[in-house]
């Protein structure tokens, strides 16, 4: 095979992704059809108001978290796939020679899929055995009659099914889109990775400043996904903060946990990347008698406005889609308290996250120091 099993196993970022996509959309969609079945049933005083507020809020949850993070395995899946036929260029090349068709060797691409498949399962299996005890957190004030778990093949084959199939053919598609570079490109292992700056944004510039922009700019998805680690801490502390007073203390540390670890994954990932497809880069500057501090600078230092300008998104996202929620969802509601931008949790949040992000930065730099020029050079 053209891709084995190993290869799609070492998809772990994007099988984090779908699990907790599948996680939060699990919770509420079921949730959301076990209490319709029951509308008939809510007398309490004030259940109604309650109940729409309730299930708008799991349409909402459910279509913002899980289209966001669809879109970000998406991406994600594309660049794993152009990196594979990048660093494969060799073997692709060689069964392009010998008259096999772009398709007949994208076909294979299709265990990409299981990387989707593992962290969907594992998605749905965690949200299904969490559903009694969020069902109870659910109905804290008894408004509703006592709800039973309910399985529901269905929404289990949409959220688990569905979007395996959907990645493997998007895999297998993309990889077909890649595959008609030209079989001496492929031999010779010829990448797009570097952007090329005109010339008048690189007259008077300093190598490494125009080293720097060029590495950011070489591979976009790169960007994106650092941004979005950023984005995706900023997020989920700040809402984890809030949510202890708007909902409950649990609700809090499962939003803060699905936040950390994606905005970790993602951020280990992007780097592991970074530094993969500079080495050859780093090796010349060691070469040319540059020192550690420039290389690292170089290659790192240009994904930190990037970092930052995620966090800010990440902030005011999470504040509006608060404000959306307490003001327009649970605006019927009684007793629902006021929210204002929390300037207290966005300042320890920036802090954890500077912190974070810079003892990150310092263990890839370390990564950077210990490169081999020899087996760099060799490669």
């Amino acid at each position: 095979m053209v891709v084995g099993m190993k290869d799609a196993l070492k998809l772990i970022g994007i099988s984090i992704i779908a699990c907790c996509a599948v996680f939060v959309c699990t919770l509420f969609l079921n949730y959301n059809i076990d209490i319709t079945a029951m509308k008939n049933e809510i007398t309490a005083a004030g259940g109604v108001e309650m109940y729409n507020a309730i299930v708008s809020t799991g349409k909402v949850v459910a279509a913002v978290s899980g289209g966001c993070l669809a879109v970000t395995s998406v991406i994600m899946l594309m660049f794993y796939v152009k990196n594979y036929i990048d660093t494969h260029g060799k073997e692709l090349g060689i069964l392009k020679a010998l008259g096999y068709s772009d398709f007949k060797i994208a076909k294979h691409f299709w265990v990409f899929g299981l990387s989707v498949f593992v962290g969907c399962a594992l998605g749905y299996a965690a949200a299904f055995l969490y559903l009694p005890s969020f069902y109870e957190l659910q109905n804290a004030e008894h408004l509703f009659p006592e709800i039973k778990v309910q399985f529901h093949p269905f929404l289990a084959f949409l959220l688990v099914v569905v979007p395996a199939i959907s990645f493997a053919a998007l895999a297998v598609i993309y990889a077909c889109f890649r595959l008609k570079t030209p079989v001496l490109d492929l031999l010779k292992e010829k990448r797009e990775y570097k952007a090329k700056l005109s010339k008048k944004e690189t007259k008077d510039m300093p190598f490494l400043k125009e080293l720097t922009r060029s590495t950011v700019r070489g591979i976009k998805s790169l960007v994106f996904f650092i941004a979005f680690s950023a984005f995706c801490f900023s997020d989920m502390v700040q809402m984890s903060m809030s949510m202890k007073d708007l909902s409950s203390e649990t609700m809090a540390i499962m939003i803060m946990m699905i936040g950390l670890i994606l905005a970790f994954m993602t951020l280990f990932l992007s780097l592991s990347s970074v530094v993969k497809a500079n080495t050859k880069t780093i090796a010349m500057m060691r070469v040319f008698g540059y020192q550690h501090s420039d290389c690292s600078k170089a290659v790192l230092g240009g994904y930190r406005p990037v970092s930052y300008i995620g966090f800010a998104v990440g902030t005011a996202y999470q504040y509006f889609l608060l404000r959306i929620m307490v003001d327009i969802v649970f605006a019927d509601v009684e007793n629902v308290p006021e929210y204002n931008f929390d300037f207290t949790a966005c300042a320890i949040s920036l802090v954890l996250f500077i912190i974070t992000y810079e003892l990150f930065m310092y263990i890839y730099s370390q990564r950077i120091k210990k490169l081999s020029i020899k087996s760099v050079m060799l490669e």
